[in-house]
């Protein structure tokens, strides 16, 4: 007789735990929650801090108006195109070294960001910061997966962490637009030094030493094909929004990053230790888990995007009164992350919990096209917008556990490091794809008021948004449910 867990895996009642798994946590395991808590709420803070005060530091350092992006840009590069590398290398050298270097890399990198006065410095310190992600975010998640066992307490772990990564973004604007309002930009930067010390000092007192996986090689020709396509696929989608979808860079950048994955697949068959095993990436749940948790990510930042400008060049409020209304986004945050472990309790499985979030999230998400130019849309906008909020840190808890569970903790480094590169690449492509859309659809506006035609720019945009959300939630229904089904028979 079998049995099948939420991950979609079949086990026979031989191999069930005997026990329960505990539902409280010790002390210990609480401490070394909130530290990495802290370290993800850090990354996500720094990943939109610096967003809101890029105009500022383009007049302060001579950056070209169509060269601004790049401040935000290079540090996505090198988060989303090395995330997979470094959380293959915690798997081979321990998931705390890495944890513990990426941390000292991004301390010394804010230091130094906070202090240059050129362009080329404070890109390179962009760059590092993003380094500094791809090494703590997978290396954090492998060791927050691994000090909780699976079941309710590493279903409630995942959730906090949830809740603080889109809180840490929220945030994130918020603290930037009053850290370069009342002091400077620099102090965007510099923030992360004293919590990066504290956290370096802390750390090993409570991190216990990871078990490296004893005789591994590091797949070099998977590493360099993977990261180079990563990095040459991001830049071609940011640059869409510089130069447009049919520029010639950014068709030959996609296109040099399309070729490069697939050298990258087929140098994964013939590795003998590869980077990526493609059994992992063949199973439903976590291919599924991934592709719903990047339609969630794109989802929420599109929204963001496309709500700040709603809020600014449609109902006529100031960056800092738009960033203030966004700790709604928080709120509703921070609920979702909460409650979330409970609804995967309630419903018996994860990715039903995904499934159920990101239906809610294209619904909530698509209803905002009916919003108007009239100032008495805020409140149903921001009330829209906070179940959007909730419903996404559902989703993202659903995406982490299905994606997660039932992998040894020596695969758990790759698992998290997949989950982070989805996290990264969707975050940053979100933007630029519905901007794409958006800015169709004011070019094709004739006749109508600038006011006007930006309003039916962001509605289709976000309906378009909603869409994607809510036909995604239906193939991962179909697909997941559909690997459990077979795993029954």
């Amino acid at each position: 007789m079998s049995t099948v867990n939420s991950s979609g895996e079949t086990r026979t009642l031989q191999e069930l735990p005997k026990e329960p798994a505990p539902e409280r946590m010790t002390r210990r395991q609480t401490l070394v929650l909130v530290l990495l808590l802290g370290a993800q709420f850090t990354l996500a803070v720094d990943f939109s801090i610096m967003n809101v005060a890029v105009p500022v530091i383009g007049r302060e350092l001579g950056f070209a108006q169509e060269n601004l992006q790049w401040i935000a840009t290079a540090f996505a590069l090198s988060a989303a195109g090395f995330s997979l590398l470094f959380g293959r290398i915690a798997d081979m050298v321990g998931a705390r070294r890495i944890f513990l270097a990426g941390l000292s890399l991004l301390t010394l990198a804010s230091l130094v960001g906070g202090l240059v006065d050129a362009q080329g410095p404070l890109l390179a310190a962009r760059v590092a910061q993003g380094l500094a992600t791809a090494m703590v975010t997978p290396a954090g998640l492998a060791l927050l997966i691994t000090s909780f066992p699976e079941g309710p307490l590493r279903d409630r772990a995942l959730g906090l962490n949830g809740a603080m990564l889109s809180a840490g973004f929220t945030c994130g604007a918020v603290v930037g637009g009053l850290l370069t309002d009342v002091l400077s930009w620099r102090w965007g930067f510099f923030i992360n030094v004293p919590i990066g010390v504290l956290l370096l000092v802390v750390s090993p007192m409570l991190l216990s030493k990871s078990r490296a996986r004893q005789g591994g090689k590091l797949d070099i020709p998977g590493a360099i094909t993977v990261s180079a396509g990563l990095i040459a696929l991001v830049y071609g989608i940011s640059s869409a929004g510089q130069y447009g979808w049919g520029s010639s860079t950014t068709l030959l950048s996609l296109g040099i990053g399309v070729v490069l994955l697939v050298a990258f697949g087929f140098v994964e068959l013939r590795a003998p230790e590869p980077l990526a095993p493609l059994r992992i990436l063949a199973r439903r749940t976590v291919t599924w888990g991934n592709i719903g948790g990047a339609a969630t990510f794109i989802g929420f930042t599109a929204m963001i995007f496309l709500l700040t400008l709603y809020l600014q060049e449609v109902l006529g409020y100031s960056a800092m009164a738009t960033g203030l209304t966004f700790g709604v986004l928080g709120v509703g945050a921070f609920l979702g992350g909460i409650t979330a472990p409970r609804w995967i309790g309630a419903l018996g499985s994860s990715h039903a919990v995904l499934v159920g979030g990101l239906l809610i999230q294209g619904i909530t998400v698509g209803a905002l096209y009916f919003a108007g130019d009239s100032r008495s849309w805020l409140y149903p906008v921001l009330a829209l917008a906070f179940l959007s909020s909730y419903s996404h840190v559902v989703a993202i808890v659903g995406f982490m556990v299905t994606a997660t569970s039932g992998l040894p903790n020596e695969q758990q480094g790759l698992a998290t490091g997949i989950t982070t590169l989805t996290q990264q690449v969707s975050i940053t492509v979100g933007i630029p794809i519905m901007s794409a859309v958006a800015t169709a659809q004011i070019r094709a506006a004739h006749g109508k008021s600038q006011e006007l035609a930006t309003l039916g720019g962001i509605n289709v945009a976000i309906l378009v948004n909603g869409l994607i959300l809510v036909a995604v939630a239906a193939l991962v229904a179909l697909f997941v449910k559909r690997r459990a089904a077979a795993a029954i028979g």
